[in-house]
């Protein structure tokens, strides 16, 4: 692969994006495939830093624009220092999240809009589009909870709280999930949708599957 490729994995906090990207990474690397995983917002130092300011809980209120502003701040320190050189070293970046969630949780969730969120994604980061999003949706009811066990744990054995989001209404995290449903329905090329309360095996092999058929695509391509 002389240039590699993007993959994003999505969903809402708790859909198991986390977990699902580490084995991700394991089935490419026992495949020979180099890649390299990064996260937003986070994977740089600056990008680590910005990430403290958007999910403590001391942060609230953060008006939704600059929420926003923060988001791609950190978007592009990490485009310019890790995405942009992974891929031209031909490797295969596993992001976990990247425009589509700042589409859904403030395009959606704060009701900025679509319009915005994209404008910001055409100026700041030129347009890059991941080459495939593995866009993860269990129920609603399901993510919440688990996102919200996690955060009340991780707050236990740390002492710090990065629950600012999972501290929404439910009528904010509806507005992203139903946002993400947009995005899939807007761009079937791009993002694969796997829905409903499943097993981790069962994610993995659906995520597999199309990682497979778009690096079979590539190649038939290059």
């Amino acid at each position: 692969m002389p240039h590699g490729l993007f993959i994003t994995l999505e969903g809402l906090d708790g859909s198991g994006k986390t977990t699902q990207i580490k084995r991700l990474a394991t089935w490419l690397e026992r495949r020979g495939l180099p890649s390299l995983m990064t996260r937003q917002p986070g994977g740089t130092a600056t990008g680590e830093r910005i990430r403290e300011i958007l999910l403590d809980a001391r942060s609230s209120p953060l008006a939704p624009l600059a929420e926003m502003a923060l988001m791609f701040a950190d978007r592009a320190q990490a485009i310019a220092e890790v995405i942009e050189p992974a891929l031209a070293a031909g490797k295969i970046v596993l992001c976990d999240r990247f425009t589509d969630s700042t589409e859904a949780y403030q395009g959606g969730g704060r009701q900025l809009g679509s319009d915005v969120v994209l404008e910001m994604h055409r100026l700041v980061c030129g347009g890059m589009q991941p080459d495939l999003t593995l866009l993860l949706l269990p129920s609603l009811e399901a993510s919440l909870a688990r996102a919200r066990r996690r955060n009340t744990h991780t707050e236990a054995k740390t002492g710090r709280n990065e629950g600012r989001f999972e501290a929404e209404q439910d009528a904010f995290y509806r507005r992203v999930w139903e946002k993400y449903r947009e995005i899939a329905a807007r761009e079937p090329q791009r993002v694969v949708c796997i829905e409903g309360n499943l097993g981790i095996d069962e994610v993995h092999e659906q995520i597999v599957e199309a990682v497979a058929e778009r690096l079979v695509t590539e190649t038939r391509s290059a």
